[in-house]
């Protein structure tokens, strides 16, 4: 299987116990969470060697948390370990009528403060064939903005196949800088980018009538983009969602059919699970259209698993994009 490498900050997930509110929660579960790493662990439940890069302070926090992707059967031999805190953030889980929410606390963590050149990324990526990144990352300060092109640099030199999901957090951008002056440079060496037509208008003033037309233009102005994929989600309510996909490979857009999940136990990392399935398809099939289609259900079976991560075998996945959504039980 493929080594894949992901960079990325990892947070301390707390949540109120089932559905309760905020203001209602006498304690909290914890777990740790990322973008980047959510996609690291599924990968490696479906035997894909993963490493991920981040930085944890050096404490029982910090340790706990390396501990928890290594659980999950990710190599965390390049985590860097310094700084005072590690980023926080607080879910709400909806239902029905009542959506989820998230209040972050994450300024100044360990990782926004890293040192870019503190990461050797020519011996990280050595034997990588993948390197993945989100376009959270770079919001978080002007160090893991470095960091992240000199990894996407690096992986250019080295010939690793680079993915970038350029979704961001506006309201995390808080270091001077606006997405459009950083994220063009990290999407100018990426092959696959993960975005909407209005991602792609607000960010580069991107434009088009159609996803297609969207993708078209976004080439002319990075060659390097093979690739474009968008989700498409229709909220019923809080438990019960459509999922589909888009994908555009520089000839032709393909599609798939509406997914339901219908209850949502946790939709946190649903789209990292997609990504996941999606890389995993185009690694594991040759098959674009089935590459797709992995990917929508890795996510819809994550919509089902409390925790930002999808626990899940190759074979549970499959089932689901063949149609076997009945949910029955299996002796």
């Amino acid at each position: 299987m493929a080594q894949i490498v992901t960079f990325g900050e990892v947070l301390m997930r707390l949540c109120p116990p089932g559905f309760a509110r905020f203001e209602q929660a006498k304690q909290f579960n914890v777990t740790y969470a990322g973008g980047e790493a959510n996609v690291s662990s599924a990968l490696a439940y479906w035997g894909h060697h993963t490493a991920h890069v981040t930085r944890f302070p050096d404490s029982p926090i910090g340790r706990a948390a390396a501990h928890y992707l290594r659980y999950h059967g990710v190599d965390i031999s390049h985590i860097q370990y310094g700084g005072e805190r590690i980023g926080v953030y607080y879910l709400e889980t909806g239902a029905a009528l009542r959506p989820s929410q998230i209040v972050y606390d994450r300024f100044h963590s360990s990782f926004a403060e890293l040192d870019p050149k503190a990461l050797d990324w020519h011996t990280i990526l050595k034997d990588a064939t993948w390197f993945h990144w989100a376009g959270i990352t770079p919001a978080l300060s002007q160090a893991a903005a470095d960091a992240c092109l000199d990894a996407i640099r690096t992986a250019r030199e080295l010939g690793i196949t680079v993915s970038g999901d350029i979704f961001y957090r506006s309201n995390l951008w808080k270091y001077g800088k606006q997405p459009s002056e950083v994220l063009g440079e990290l999407t100018a060496g990426t092959d696959l980018v993960v975005a909407s037509p209005v991602i792609l208008r607000d960010i580069f003033g991107v434009e088009g009538n159609s996803f297609e037309e969207s993708c078209v233009n976004l080439k002319k102005v990075f060659p390097q983009v093979s690739r474009v994929v968008d989700t498409h989600r229709t909220s019923l309510s809080a438990s019960h969602n459509l999922l589909r996909a888009s994908l555009w490979n520089g000839q032709q857009v393909l599609e798939t059919e509406n997914l339901e999940i219908n209850p949502i136990i946790d939709r946190v990392g649903g789209g990292d699970a997609f990504i996941a399935g999606l890389i995993h398809g185009l690694l594991r099939f040759d098959d674009e259209q089935r590459a797709l289609e992995f990917g929508v259900a890795a996510s819809a079976l994550k919509h089902t698993i409390e925790g930002d991560a999808l626990i899940s075998t190759e074979a549970e996945v499959e089932a689901i994009r063949q149609g076997e959504t009945s949910g029955r039980i299996k002796r």
